[in-house]
């Protein structure tokens, strides 16, 4: 460490020559490079542009003293972390205690012995070459947790991801549903964080907490049974109350996971949109019947993707239906079936929306699937 230490640059400021000569000299004798100041604003100035290792402080100078020079270090972020000895001709125990006050590390008083001041040089830079160690380590350190801890996330998304889509299979031709909601969930975040009415409540951590978690809608899928989840024409009130209850089921599957990790802030939200997805804006929903703003925002966002992309996807009880049609039935829908902020978002991206899918064998709407109130469930 002491061949470490060989080179580095003193800074001495003091407004008396023959001081600085002898500094400078004593301490060139030693290997070190030295940047000698006999005002403290020169002083200042010279540390900004190249900042020197080390500082030996004089406390009375003419323009600045010296300790105003140490607090004008110490505010600068880039300065803060210099080490600086005082040393100084005053030898009153109040001095010295403003001295530390002012951030030195250190004071001589004057007259003093180079040995004494070398010695208080060399353990000040060994500290602060040892400091300089420690902040490489610990970002070196905080660097290996956060891949760890991506590597876990990444592999417990992977985890849901899988979950979500066994879920999926069962009831999706294309396979694509969750990948299709989880881009449209985004693009309606991001429109809406553009909106003054829902700034406040949507930044980056919520708009990727709902991308992630928007897979998990409908999960609770896989407790229903097939002859209700696939049957290709309409189902019956009984059968209907059946298929309602996926979004309970699927809530309290998770609300067990969330239970462990009551943290958890990307689980919170994929039980209110797992729960809440199928919740209209008039009241007229399931399972809770919960209306407006009683609704998550997460969940009146999944309920505008879910529906755009089960009316233009080919279901057991329906056709696939051109953008045209479904962009009329979700603006009919504003302040009955969904929320009219989030219809507005969906009206800015919906040009988006009709490219990001393939062309689908489109058929006339049915006139009763026109109203919104088909059984996109």
């Amino acid at each position: 460490m002491a061949d470490e230490m060989l080179g580095s640059t003193i800074m001495v400021v003091d407004d008396t020559p023959a001081n600085l000569k002898l500094l400078g000299q004593m301490l060139q004798s030693q290997g070190r490079r030295v940047l000698a100041f006999p005002h403290g604003q020169m002083a200042l100035n010279a540390a900004a542009k190249t900042p020197p290792d080390l500082i030996l402080l004089d406390i009375n100078m003419p323009d600045l003293n010296g300790f105003e020079v140490c607090r004008r270090l110490k505010a600068d972020p880039l300065l803060a972390g210099i080490p600086v000895i005082f040393i100084s001709a005053l030898t009153d125990t109040m001095d010295k205690v403003k001295a530390f006050a002012a951030g030195g590390v250190d004071y001589v008083t004057k007259t003093f012995q180079f040995e004494e001041v070398n010695a208080r040089v060399v353990t000040h830079l060994r500290l602060r070459l040892l400091q300089a160690e420690l902040e490489t380590h610990n970002r070196q350190l905080e660097a290996l947790v956060k891949e760890k801890v991506k590597e876990i996330s990444d592999s417990q998304l992977a985890t849901i991801h899988a979950l979500s889509k066994l879920a999926e299979s069962r009831d999706d031709d294309t396979g694509e549903h969750i990948e299709r909601t989880q881009s449209t969930c985004r693009m309606l975040a991001e429109a809406l964080a553009r909106d003054p009415r829902y700034e406040a409540r949507i930044d980056q951590l919520f708009v990727e907490n709902l991308f992630h978690a928007s897979p998990l809608h409908d999960v609770g899928k896989v407790g229903i049974v097939d002859s209700i989840l696939l049957k290709p024409g309409a189902l019956t009130r009984e059968e209907f109350e059946i298929m309602k209850t996926h979004a309970s089921i699927g809530a309290n599957t998770l609300m067990v996971v969330h239970n462990k990790y009551p943290k958890n802030t990307f689980l919170k939200m994929g039980i209110a949109i797992a729960r809440s997805h199928h919740e209209r804006w008039d009241g007229s929903g399931y399972p809770d019947g919960l209306a407006g703003e009683r609704i998550p925002l997460s969940a009146r966002i999944m309920a505008v993707a879910d529906v755009y992309d089960a009316l233009r996807s080919r279901r057991p009880y329906k056709p696939a239906f051109a953008h045209d049609r479904c962009v009329k039935i979700i603006s009919e829908g504003s302040g009955r079936h969904f929320d009219p902020g989030v219809v507005d978002a969906f009206l800015e991206v919906e040009s988006r929306l009709a490219t990001s899918r393939p062309v689908l064998d489109l058929v006339r709407i049915p006139q009763e699937e026109e109203t919104g109130q088909s059984q996109a469930v």
